[in-house]
């Protein structure tokens, strides 16, 4: 079945100023197939599909596992989030894959900074959104939208709720890039990796649990401190045999706890989240982790946020229990491998055998099309 653009998209390109040849605007193609997203959605899709728009640059991630050969062959555009906000693995894919940095860029469709008529000139099959993207699309009535010219728009989750739902969000991209049985064997090791954590716990219901404070990004701006609630790292100390003080205190996934209350409660743990953020907070006091990240300049300045006052007199810098990882794992498919890293730091007596790099590496040998590259995380003691 030939499969022709829309007489309702071609009046809106028309409309737009943009004229498309003939044989962009015709394709050959099998019945729609109907999808479900993470939010329970149903949506027609002929598939495989062979244009995508990501909405999130950093869905990337979960793409290059799935379609290792050319995780790009049917990205027309993506977020500008994974350049800003992850530019070490942005770097690491353009030099593997030049055609990526031309790629049209996007602002954020959650902070309602999406063009929707760049969007449709490239005519996309799909355009697949994070979860907290679902309330500004709905405002700016972006699904209907583009409903309206044929084009698809599916959610994912890897950040709201990533224990929950990257699952059902890796088996939506695998149906969409035909990729459905890498999908179930990425699923699989995801499950087994995190099973080596979640099995000893369970065998030990009287597992004394430290307290853990979670510093979300500290030197990223001056304020303190904003962590994690019940949900994303905050729920992988719990299921690390951890206590997470944010889950205590916060009501969502994110947010601010006062410094006095740190004092008050003086956790066992503290555990900073770091990234590369050069582009965003250049000369920021943040802890640099990531692919490739120098561990010696990420120590330093992992050793001087632990002199703040939230923390300077606390237990844990006492007892040198202060650690810091990679941010991005709380965004990604691969957060199994922070939660391994955490439960060795929480139960080094019981998990001294777990190693996460060789898990990061298996992953990146087994899925991955890019080499891997240390730098995840850091201790203060100065032993990885």
């Amino acid at each position: 079945m030939t499969s022709c653009l829309r007489p309702s998209r071609r009046n809106l390109l028309g409309a737009l100023g943009i004229g498309l040849p003939l044989a962009a605007a015709c394709r050959t193609s099998a019945a729609p197939i109907t999808v479900t997203d993470v939010l329970g959605r149903k949506v027609a899709v002929e598939l495989p599909v062979r244009r995508v728009l990501l909405g999130e640059a950093r869905q990337i991630h979960a793409i290059a596992a799935l379609d290792r050969d050319n995780p790009f062959a049917r990205i027309v555009g993506w977020g500008e989030d994974f350049e800003k906000a992850d530019p070490d693995s942005y770097r690491i894919y353009v030099e593997r894959y030049p055609q990526a940095a031309a790629l049209p860029k996007f602002g954020s469709a959650a902070a309602g900074s999406f063009d929707i008529e760049k969007a449709i000139s490239l005519q996309p099959d799909v355009l697949i959104l994070n979860f907290e993207a679902e309330r500004a699309s709905a405002e700016m009535q972006l699904v209907e939208k583009l409903a309206s010219v044929g084009v698809a728009v599916l959610y994912v989750d890897f950040r709201h709720a990533p224990l929950r739902y990257t699952e059902p969000s890796l088996r939506v991209l695998g149906q969409l890039f035909g990729r459905e049985d890498v999908a179930e064997r990425l699923i699989a090791f995801r499950a087994d990796q995190i099973a080596r954590v979640t099995s000893p716990i369970a065998a030990m219901p009287d597992l004394k649990r430290p307290l853990v404070m979670l510093d979300r990004i500290p030197g990223y701006s001056d304020g303190c401190c904003m962590s994690f609630g019940k949900e994303n790292f905050g729920l992988m100390v719990e299921m690390a045999g951890g206590r997470n003080l944010g889950s205590e205190l916060l009501p969502g996934t994110f947010g601010t706890i006062n410094p006095e209350t740190i004092i008050a409660r003086d956790p066992d743990v503290v555990i900073v989240t770091g990234g590369n953020w050069d582009t965003l907070a250049p000369g920021g006091e943040w802890v640099g982790l990531g692919p490739g990240a120098d561990l010696s300049v990420a120590r330093r300045k992992l050793a001087a946020l632990a002199q703040r006052p939230a923390f300077m007199h606390g237990k844990a810098v006492a007892e040198r229990r202060v650690y810091a990882i990679w941010h991005q794992f709380y965004n990604s498919p691969y957060q199994f491998v922070a939660l391994q890293r955490i439960a060795r730091w929480l139960h080094p007596e019981l998990f001294g055998d777990l190693d996460a790099d060789e898990t990061l590496r298996e992953l990146h040998e087994r899925f991955l099309p890019i080499p891997y590259r240390p730098g995840y995380w850091v201790e203060l003691k100065g032993d990885n």
